[in-house]
């Protein structure tokens, strides 16, 4: 594939202000991102919610069909949590025959990454609720991924998400990785991380993955081209 010709189509919440610029940093040279923002309520996602939230997936996608792209990011990651395994594939599948074009799911893609790195005894950061929180370590068990140490923000809305800032991250990120922990992991696609994961994993001498960085390298994967570390 022409990797200057690479375009992504995006879909993540409307507040999400993150996940499209750094994806991009994490794409080879060239590619190219059209977005599309899935309207929520300026609460916290539950799973009562989940069914409404994928039908308006569904409907904006139609957007790609008549605009073609050469992968859709479903890039919700408290929703495909929240939604199971199964359901974000079978959300991910209805994407794919709406779009013509194959799909990844950021909650997919941080089980495969983590599968990756062979991790077993993870510390896990998030900004998430007891409930996505729950549900999240209920999924990477069933990886035999289990969470070793955890630390959320514990953000009660979408204004309060979008102030965790970089720096923010990186001490949350210190403060729960351990001797231990076999790998780092930072979720939710809001959070900044390109730029500390690398320094991270250089100071933890251990892998350090993030929402984004897993979506990326999984995306890449299904195009065959190289994850741009840089």
């Amino acid at each position: 594939m022409n990797k200057a010709a690479l375009r992504i189509g995006l879909m993540v919440p409307a507040n999400n202000t993150t996940m499209e610029g750094e994806l991009l940093e994490w794409l080879p040279q060239g590619a190219t991102c059209r977005t599309l923002r899935i309207p929520r309520q300026p609460g916290l996602l539950t799973m009562a919610d989940i069914p409404a939230y994928a039908g308006q997936a569904e409907s904006l996608a139609r957007a790609f069909a008549d605009d073609p792209v050469d992968l859709v990011v479903y890039g919700c990651t408290a929703a495909g949590i929240l939604a199971g395994p199964e359901r974000d594939a079978g959300i991910a599948r209805s994407l794919s025959v709406i779009c013509h074009s194959p799909v990844v799911t950021t909650a997919n893609s941080m089980v495969e990454s983590l599968r990756e790195a062979r991790a077993h005894d993870i510390a896990l950061v998030t900004p998430y609720s007891a409930e996505v929180n729950g549900q999240l370590k209920s999924l990477l068990a069933r990886s035999s991924i289990a969470v070793r140490r955890m630390s959320s923000f514990e953000a009660a809305n979408v204004e309060e998400l979008g102030k965790i800032g970089l720096d923010a991250v990186a001490a949350r990120a210190r403060e729960t990785m351990d001797d231990e922990c076999d790998t780092l992991f930072i979720a939710c696609s809001q959070l900044p991380t390109r730029a500390i994961v690398g320094p991270l994993e250089q100071e933890f001498k251990r892998p350090v993955w993030s929402s984004i960085k897993a979506t990326a390298w999984r995306a890449c994967n299904v195009l065959g081209v190289a994850l741009n570390k840089a």
